[in-house]
């Protein structure tokens, strides 16, 4: 997974990026970017995000750097750059997790919507539920009929809310108990998944995608409505028989509350330059990346509308927070 990030970055060096002008006057910005990614090396998170430095350090012409800062379903690295100083070079790539975290945890030091300057929704992905080449079933009425015959002897891994919400939705909708293990990452989870110590794992296809085909993984199902291009014969869970079920997950660009409004759009056209980039664009297009960016003018109306939609869930009982 490392070296497949390696070479998209080597990829994207290679390719010139437009400069993007200085957003604060001619010393902006003054030192490297840091993108903390609040999960463990080589998942797709960091996968992603790596790619999307390399290309922002040549359209910013500044040093950008990826550091890892995993923990607390991405709340020690969240809460690290909350508390930085706001003048954009401090930022975050998180999942949906962000969002829904404060509705499966207790309680959490931010506010995940309030605290932050929301920089840009930087791509959405279908997960994949997939199963260890070890496992004795190969499809999603294998694995019912498994999970069904030995209740609570299956053990699916999660590496933050949004996976957590994913799988156990999964496994309600379909009416089985499965065991939840929780990981720091997905590069962890995914490295368990085929040594056989986990049955399932719900990632997201950059994740999963390398390890398929040979890999010590197999797919049984996507949760889009849709079918993945990118893996075209793994069915939807609804067309595997768990009716209307539907789950999206998504990445996003945050930084400290407080960014200065042309700091922020000018982080904002350093990304879509980034995005534009052929090389960089098909190579996260080809990890399942769904590039529908939106920036600081659209991004906060859709974080608004996440929380109410997790908000709505917590309310119906479809969120439990930890103790």
């Amino acid at each position: 997974m490392l070296r497949g990030a390696a070479a998209i970055a080597a990829a994207a060096s290679a390719l010139p990026a437009p400069r993007i002008a200085r957003a604060a006057g001619p010393a902006w910005p003054p030192r490297p970017i840091t993108i903390v990614v609040p999960y463990s090396p080589g998942g797709g998170t960091d996968i992603f995000a790596r790619a999307l430095a390399e290309g922002m350090r040549s359209a910013l012409g500044q040093t950008v750097v990826v550091e890892n800062k995993a923990g607390a379903n991405g709340i020690i690295g969240a809460e690290y750059v909350s508390r930085s100083t706001p003048d954009g070079c401090m930022l975050a790539v998180c999942t949906g997790a962000h969002v829904i975290n404060r509705y499966s945890m207790a309680q959490i030091p931010f506010d995940p919507v309030k605290d932050f300057t929301p920089i840009s929704k930087l791509s959405s992905f279908p997960l994949v539920v997939a199963a260890t080449e070890k496992a004795p079933f190969n499809d999603v009425a294998g694995l019912l009929a498994a999970a069904r015959e030995k209740p609570g002897s299956i053990s699916f891994g999660t590496t933050e809310a949004a996976t957590s919400y994913a799988g156990n939705s999964f496994a309600r909708q379909a009416g089985i108990r499965l065991v939840e293990v929780p990981y720091r990452g997905s590069g962890p989870q995914l490295n368990d998944l085929i040594a056989g110590h986990i049955s399932l794992a719900v990632t997201s296809t950059v994740a999963v995608l390398p390890y398929l085909n040979g890999g010590g993984i197999k797919a049984l199902g996507v949760t889009s409505t849709t079918r993945s291009p990118l893996i075209p014969n793994v069915p939807t869970l609804t067309e595997a028989g768990i009716r209307d079920y539907e789950f999206t997950g998504w990445y996003g660009m945050y930084g400290p509350k407080g960014i200065p409004p042309e700091i922020a759009a000018k982080l904002y056209a350093a990304i879509q330059a980034t995005l534009a980039n052929p090389t960089i664009g098909k190579k996260l297009k080809d990890l399942g990346a769904d590039l529908d960016s939106l920036g600081p003018d659209g991004f906060p109306a859709f974080l608004e509308q996440d929380d109410k939609r997790w908000a709505a869930a917590a309310r119906e009982g479809l969120i439990t927070a930890a103790p």
